[in-house]
């Protein structure tokens, strides 16, 4: 247990401490302004999946315009928009969803809206995938922009 005394030097030390480090300048990060109806166009769709088959789920992004391979599933987001912080999230993106069958065929299986916040509504239900949007952002940790991939 730490005595009275203690307490007292400890935090006249992290005053005296704090009062001579250099300040460090504040860098708000900046949101990207909403358009007329509110929404922010984002360039990232983060996606849950899951592999019926080996019971395997995962995280996965995607940049809008790009299409990501999930199994046979071919996942390409349209648009991703979401909200202010400061406003009731709503995140929602469009998507394509191609599978390749046995014969190498490509067949669309989804065209639509997908809804982070009611993610059974639409989501991709597949006899072995499933797939359903998390969340929309501006950029992704795990893969490299459009733009940074080799040709």
């Amino acid at each position: 247990m730490i005595s009275m005394n203690s307490r007292t030097v400890f935090a006249a030390s992290l005053a005296v401490a704090l009062a001579l480090a250099p300040a460090a300048p504040i860098v708000a990060q900046e949101q990207p302004a909403p358009d007329a109806e509110g929404r922010i166009a984002n360039t990232v769709a983060e996606f849950y999946g899951i592999d019926k088959i080996t019971g395997r789920i995962i995280t996965f992004d995607v940049y809008v315009d790009e299409t990501v391979r999930f199994g046979a599933l071919h996942v390409t987001p349209r648009v991703c928009y979401s909200r202010p912080a400061t406003e009731t999230p709503k995140t929602t993106a469009f998507i394509e969803v191609d599978e390749i069958t046995l014969d190498r065929q490509i067949r669309r299986i989804f065209t639509g809206w997908m809804f982070a916040d009611s993610p059974g509504l639409n989501a991709i239900e597949h006899p072995v995938y499933d797939i359903w949007l998390k969340a929309c952002k501006m950029e992704s940790d795990e893969a490299p922009p459009p733009e940074a991939n080799p040709s």
